[in-house]
């Protein structure tokens, strides 16, 4: 396999490319990049987003709560791939990684002469995996809000349901949209990373930060009812933010940092071989 820095060299390459070459085998490509980093990822996700519903709801500890996922996975692996709690979280990242990848396969087969290796960073692109990423990371916290929180299953109200839509734009912001940007800046080469895989790594990381309040309030929100004042609200965030954000950094450098170079470097060797069997191609047919 070609180093980072190759490979962030002939990532940013632009050759000429026939407009309708292979669009079905691409579009496969992008599917099976994505499906193999959202699984690669989701159990470390799936048992982090489980300990900050039960820390935050107060039905357990967070750190006992991952240990005792640990457990499940080492010692049932079977029910642990095949339960409710993995197949969701498995879901919101094929899906995000499906629509970011073929986001950039159709921008690219409507110029007709990029690399179909190129990714992008424009409006399409965040408004295709923001959208997907919001609706399905919902359908996530609602089950897992039901089934990780407190007192009995209730409907999740309007104002959690806009706090997780401003946190998941957020991320997917930081995540698709500025380490192309990023990377600019960043030196290449850093611990054998390529400037945009580690502006990968770096972006979703640091914009825990910011969106971890949104999180906890609209989880506190859906614990605790609407009737609470602003002072009980800010105290149960601040008493949960710093634990919660380091944790919510662990979930999102495996979900967007490690997954996303993953599906990024996977669609890249893929797209990398159909586009030289095309070359190829193109060659014996003079």
């Amino acid at each position: 396999m070609q180093s980072d820095t190759a490979y962030a060299a002939v990532h940013k390459r632009k050759k000429p490319f026939p407009q309708n070459a292979r669009l079905l085998e691409r579009i496969g490509a992008d599917i099976a990049s994505a499906i193999i980093a959202a699984v690669a990822v989701a159990p470390a996700i799936c048992m982090i987003d489980k300990s900050i519903v039960e820390n935050a709801s107060g039905k357990r500890r967070l750190t006992s709560s991952i240990k005792d996922s640990i457990i499940h996975l080492v010692t049932k692996p079977q029910t642990f791939f095949l339960s409710r709690t993995f197949g969701l979280v498995a879901m919101v990242y094929a899906g995000t990684y499906i629509v970011a990848n073929t986001t950039d396969t159709f921008l690219s087969y409507r110029k007709g002469n990029e690399s179909i290796t190129e990714v992008t960073a424009g409006t399409a692109k965040f408004a295709g995996t923001s959208s997907t990423n919001i609706l399905l990371t919902l359908v996530k916290d609602r089950n897992f809000a039901r089934m990780f929180g407190i007192g009995a299953s209730k409907p999740i109200p309007l104002p959690t349901y806009a706090l997780f839509c401003a946190r998941d734009c957020l991320t997917i912001l930081f995540s698709f949209n500025i380490p192309p940007v990023l990377s600019r800046v960043l030196p290449d080469n850093i611990g054998g990373l390529s400037s945009l895989s580690t502006a990968q790594i770096l972006a979703p990381a640091g914009c825990q930060f910011l969106s971890t309040p949104l999180h906890l309030l609209g989880l506190d929100l859906y614990n605790r009812g609407a009737k609470l004042g602003m002072k009980d609200r800010f105290q149960a965030v601040s008493a949960n933010y710093l634990k919660s954000s380091l944790a919510r950094i662990c979930r999102i450098v495996p979900a967007f940092g490690i997954g996303g170079v993953l599906n990024s470097k996977c669609r890249y060797h893929m797209m990398r071989n159909i586009e030289e069997s095309i070359r190829s191609d193109q060659v014996a047919a003079g």
